[in-house]
């Protein structure tokens, strides 16, 4: 082991100067990949940016069909369907058929 810094120690003693610049690059790129600001932050920001988008489209398809559903509920006909449709009323003397499907 100690053969090994010795080595190492005589390497650096020798050239100073590419042991300094080896070590800036290393560092550089450390702080351009794992820094606050860095390309993996980035890249993660970036996915969660396309999900939100993803997410705003379909909220934005929702509100739509709401603001449908408000204007077709202001028709007088409306109000009948539906509580024919989903509650399965019926007038009296009137034959209620039920068909589900699978």
């Amino acid at each position: 082991m100690k053969k090994i810094i010795k080595k190492f120690w005589e390497y650096i003693r020798s050239r100073p100067k590419n042991f300094f610049f080896r070590v800036a690059v290393v560092l550089f790129v450390f702080w351009m990949l794992f820094d606050d600001y860095g390309i993996i932050k980035r890249i993660r920001m970036e996915a969660e940016y396309r999900t939100l988008l993803d997410r705003q489209k379909i909220e934005q398809g929702k509100m739509m069909e709401n603001e449908s559903r408000i204007r077709y509920a202001l028709e007088p006909d409306s109000i009948e369907k539906a509580s024919r449709e989903r509650y399965n009323f019926r007038k009296p003397g009137e034959t209620l058929f039920i068909i589900r499907e699978k």
